[in-house]
């Protein structure tokens, strides 16, 4: 996909839309991917990572903003919205749950490339922050990789989101319901055993955690300041 500027999944019922954002954005050099329901695009994304979605809202069946509310605790893709021109309480609504843009129906297919160059541009600058250094550690979430001392180890996705989250917030307490709803677990067991795994690559001595420490009845906080 080297020759491309980014993967897009565009999510429209309309079939004359869908063909025309797919091949205005192909002429501008973007790989596009698809989708004619909520319902199809939430199979797609399991699968792979895309760069943005472009969403319509009104969509028999599930609608872009329920979409949206299912998966934003499980991925991170930036949601520019298709919208009814004149229904700013839509707009409103999908920007509020975590949508990063809109553009109202009809629409200019260039201005729709604009707005998606905008949020790569945006992408890319804070992707380019994601390295944070303490101690004698360093954890690069863009390459899922911590670095301890000498010692290298990979992280998942999952364990990336939890990471991401706390280095957002340091200091903040996080409960076991916070942390599985962040990552669609709902045993508090499961959740222990992610932290546990973290420890053993974040912790000099993962017994005696330092950095990603237990609050006793409360939860779990990072403390890298």
């Amino acid at each position: 996909m080297d020759n491309f500027l980014a993967h897009i999944l565009v999510v429209d019922d309309d079939d004359g839309i869908r063909d025309l954002v797919k091949k205005y954005l192909n002429e501008n050099n973007f790989l596009v991917t698809t989708s004619n329901s909520a319902e199809n695009a939430s199979e797609k994304i399991k699968i792979v990572k895309f760069d943005i979605i472009v969403l319509d809202i009104m969509m028999p069946g599930k609608n872009g903003l329920e979409f949206i509310e299912e998966h934003k605790s499980t991925i991170k893709t930036p949601i520019i919205l298709l919208t009814a021109k004149g229904d700013a309480d839509e707009r409103v609504a999908g920007l509020e749950i975590g949508a990063d843009d809109y553009l109202p129906k009809p629409f200019e297919p260039r201005e729709l490339v604009l707005r998606i160059k905008n949020i790569l541009n945006k992408t890319k600058t804070i992707e380019q922050k994601r390295i944070v250094e303490f101690s004698n550690i360093k954890i690069d979430l863009n390459k899922l990789l911590i670095h301890k001392e000498s010692e290298e180890f990979k992280i998942n996705n999952t364990e990336k989101i939890i990471l991401e989250k706390m280095i957002n917030n340091p200091g903040k307490t996080f409960s076991r319901e916070d942390i599985g709803k962040l990552i669609n677990i709902d045993k508090e067991r499961s959740v222990d055993v992610i932290i546990t795994r973290l420890r053993k690559k974040i912790e000099l001595d993962p017994k005696n955690p330092k950095f990603l420490q237990t609050l006793r009845g409360s939860g779990y906080v990072l403390w890298i300041e």
